[in-house]
């Protein structure tokens, strides 16, 4: 499982990387998201690194 956490404003991001950013299901700052560790799902914060913090959890 991995916790995504929206860490940066995204404001100035692009269009496509707020409907990421959206798709992993973060509105606002410090919001944080328990997402099971797919591939689909790397890519997508892979995407908006610069925005986010990745942790690996055990829940």
């Amino acid at each position: 499982m991995l916790k995504v956490t929206l860490k940066k404003s995204k404001i100035k991001a692009t269009k496509r990387q707020r409907e990421t950013i959206r798709g992993l299901g973060l509105t606002r700052i410090n919001s944080f998201k328990i997402l099971e560790d797919t591939p689909a799902i790397r890519g997508m914060a892979n995407k908006v690194a610069h925005l986010i913090q990745l942790e690996e959890t055990d829940q």
